[in-house]
């Protein structure tokens, strides 16, 4: 059965593929990105014969401007989506203390994105989920998904890009956390590492391609079960300790 999914940071890498491969099996896909104008990719995209992808500007870092589109959904697209991908993310800083890219500007941005963002995106599409979890959902399920990191994980803790580091420790907390709040309403939430995968984040040398990160997750997401709500596993389904 399509699914309706809303994927966050859908212009480029993994939400990209994910945006991509989601829609070529017949999912209807709300691939949200900051500024859609310069997306030529995702634009190239969702011209493709076939393929149902509608793309939204969002900021997940700006409250009113994810309520905004949250209402927009509502009324013009879909009142229900079967599953939301907490995609967006920011590095700008990979060294310790002493990185010169760590300023507070570029902090600011990175704890906004990678942390408030998956808040103000569960806020405000929980209605969403919630609907489509009445009315039937995916075994009247639905799903929140969060792309974290295994650099997120404490018990892995090292040394470099310590603020994204934390900050994907939070949105996992986060995650953890929502699958509590979120189980009455039938909504289960997971944590994702997408491995370390060939993107402008990853770089060339990364050991997986932006389209077998996707292909995991998606499945993993299809797996994604009351029974599993808080799991914390890598693109694969290896559990990762927090």
């Amino acid at each position: 059965m399509p699914l309706h999914i809303l994927i966050t940071g859908a212009n480029r890498g993994i939400g990209l593929e994910m945006t991509r491969q989601a829609a070529q099996r017949g999912d209807r896909v709300i691939a949200a990105c900051r500024h859609p104008d310069d997306a030529a990719d995702l634009q190239k995209l969702a011209a493709e014969d076939g393929l149902q992808i509608d793309i939204i500007g969002m900021d997940v870092a700006d409250d009113s401007a994810v309520a905004a589109a949250a209402s927009q959904i509502a009324s013009t697209i879909t009142g229900a989506l079967d599953l939301v991908v907490a995609n967006a993310g920011q590095m700008n800083a990979r060294g310790g203390l002493q990185d010169p890219g760590h300023t507070q500007d570029n902090i600011a941005a990175s704890l906004m994105t990678n942390v408030a963002g998956v808040f103000f995106t569960a806020r405000h599409f929980v209605p969403h989920l919630r609907a489509a979890a009445s009315n039937g959902g995916t075994n009247n399920v639905a799903k929140l998904a969060v792309i974290s990191s295994q650099m997120g994980s404490s018990t892995r803790a090292g040394i470099s890009a310590p603020i994204y580091r934390a900050s994907k420790a939070a949105a996992t907390n986060l995650a953890r956390s929502l699958s509590m709040e979120l189980a009455a309403d039938n909504i289960a939430v997971g944590a994702w590492h997408p491995g370390w995968v060939q993107t402008d984040m990853g770089g060339s040398e990364a050991a997986i391609t932006p389209q077998t990160s996707a292909a995991g997750l998606l499945l993993r997401f299809d797996e994604l079960s009351m029974q599993t709500t808080g799991v914390f596993e890598d693109y694969a389904g290896t559990p990762h300790p927090f």
